[in-house]
């Protein structure tokens, strides 16, 4: 389901954003290439202090690459589920707006497509508003608690869970890694404050120029070969349905045993 939304959703006029939280991240030196003058390397201390940890809360939408983040030293679910709320809220603000379709029958078959193949899927209430978004959730408990998971329903918008040991299927993951490579590598921050606020300026100037995120590339490419049993040939793009036998030691100018 989540790899459908990251092809299809756009093209049935869905928003699909991600969602995910980095860290803990600790008052430490992390390692990380600097600009330094030849000859005088940067040094890193081997004693640190223990000032605290701080997260990261991401929402990120692959369609435009624009992310929204905030730093926290605490995430429990009172201040995940206040901030997605906000952001949400906000983001739906901007979107056009929905109409319903007229047979209550396909509003109904709209939100349950994005429930097949679920083992455990959550109650779907009597009266849906429009489908507007599709969120792509880790698999954890606080996401899925009656009080959250019902105001996503309230709002037009459909959690999307990644399974255990899933967690490639988040493109915020991806996204997430490139603003903590871009905020830490090579700094000591001092305080938490500091790591908080390194990440906030790194995402505003991403977003300055975001780049959009494809779920596609060479490895999905790689997989589907695999599935469909086909063999590249070498020298073009050209491919078989069946492995070619390889012949080594045989020199072709000589007979064959008979």
């Amino acid at each position: 389901m989540i790899e459908d939304a990251y092809t299809s959703g756009a093209s049935l006029g869905l928003s699909v954003w991600c969602c995910d939280q980095a860290g803990p991240f600790q008052t430490v030196p992390y390692p990380g290439q600097q600009w330094q003058p030849e000859g005088q390397p940067a040094r890193q201390p081997h004693e640190y202090l223990r000032n605290g940890t701080a997260k990261v809360l991401t929402l990120f939408h692959p369609a435009d690459g624009h992310v929204r983040l905030k730093g926290v030293t605490s995430c429990p679910n009172g201040v995940l589920h206040g901030w997605l709320k906000e952001e949400l809220t906000a983001i739906l603000g901007t979107l056009p707006p929905a109409e319903a379709p007229a047979d209550s029958e396909r509003l109904r078959a709209l939100w349950e497509h994005w429930q097949r193949g679920l083992t455990v899927k959550p109650t779907l209430a009597q009266q849906r508003p429009p489908l507007r978004m599709l969120l792509v959730l880790d698999n954890l408990a606080g996401h899925k608690t009656p009080e959250f998971v019902l105001w996503l329903f309230a709002h037009g918008v459909m959690p999307l869970y990644t399974p255990l040991g899933g967690s490639w299927l988040n493109m915020a993951e991806s996204i997430q890694r490139v603003l903590k490579r871009r905020a830490l590598d090579g700094q000591h921050p001092g305080s938490t404050d500091q790591i908080i606020a390194w990440f906030e300026a790194v995402a505003r100037h991403w977003n300055l120029g975001p780049t959009p995120f494809e779920w596609a590339g060479k490895r999905k490419r790689r997989r589907d070969r695999q599935r469909e049993r086909r063999h590249r040939v070498g020298g073009s793009a050209a491919y078989t349905r069946r492995a070619l036998r390889k012949r080594r030691g045989l020199d072709y100018g000589d007979e064959q045993d008979k």
